[in-house]
């Protein structure tokens, strides 16, 4: 029985029964699968959790919209201030809806062989900065908030989506508040990490990208130069106003 008390977990990780750990060369590349058989949530709970915790969940929110929910989306853009203040309907809504986006594409893909890779949208990117900072600069939604904007633009760099889609992924991402900054690491270092990913096929990257709201799907053969215009980029997404210095322990 899992009772999960961070928001990351009561939309995202507690439900699905895949239990993995970090490993040098790369995130959650040792685990199981292993569904428990009922999970508890209380929105009230939230209410101590720290804003950096609950930032970050929202990544996940939003990444759900992205892949699957274009009302949600929309939601979200419309009333992200109320969001951020923990405001209980908006929570109530979320949640539920959450889970529930999570459930339905787990249970079509348990074992993550085909249709669960969309969950992934901005994980590829997300995880190479978490391994190559090791695990110390980002909480796991701050790296898939860069992660999906990063994505976005790549989309939109070989062609699968238009720029005011990047721009509305962006503008949405930047609202749930300040990120650590763009590590300064070469691109080659970070392509290396990323072929870590449990998602490369024969030595071949493969990146979850979404040509429009509510659809999302593994894309091959990514061009090389494509994506390293993306890392070069990547980091001008931010604006001082929504930079800030990582915490002491980290």
């Amino acid at each position: 029985m899992q009772v999960p008390t961070t928001l990351v977990s009561q939309v995202d990780s507690s439900i699905g029964g895949k239990t993995g750990v970090n490993l040098p060369e790369g995130k959650n590349l040792v685990g199981a699968f292993y569904p428990p058989k009922l999970i508890l949530t209380d929105p009230a709970v939230l209410r101590t959790l720290p804003d950096r915790e609950f930032r970050g969940g929202l990544a996940e929110v939003i990444k759900h919209s992205i892949i699957a929910d274009p009302k949600m989306f929309v939601y979200l853009e419309k009333n992200m201030a109320k969001v951020l203040r923990r405001d209980p309907s908006s929570l109530e809504y979320l949640i539920p809806r959450n889970a529930a986006i999570k459930a339905q594409v787990v249970t079509k893909d348990e074992r993550e062989s085909g249709l669960r890779e969309i969950l992934n949208f901005g994980h590829t990117f997300a995880h190479a900065l978490e391994s190559a900072t090791k695990y110390r600069r980002y909480q796991h939604g701050e790296a898939v908030a860069w992660g999906m904007m990063a994505a976005a633009l790549l989309a939109h760099e070989i062609g699968v989506c238009t720029a005011d889609y990047v721009s509305r992924i962006v503008t949405l991402v930047r609202q749930i508040g300040p990120l650590p900054q763009w590590p300064r690491i070469p691109a080659r270092v970070l392509i290396n990490a990323m072929r870590s990913d449990k998602k490369t096929h024969h030595g071949k990257l493969r990146f979850v990208l979404s040509p429009r709201l509510g659809q999302a799907g593994s894309y091959n053969d990514v061009p090389l130069d494509a994506l390293e215009r993306v890392l070069h980029f990547a980091p001008q997404f931010l604006t001082k106003s929504i930079l800030h210095k990582p915490d002491a322990h980290a």
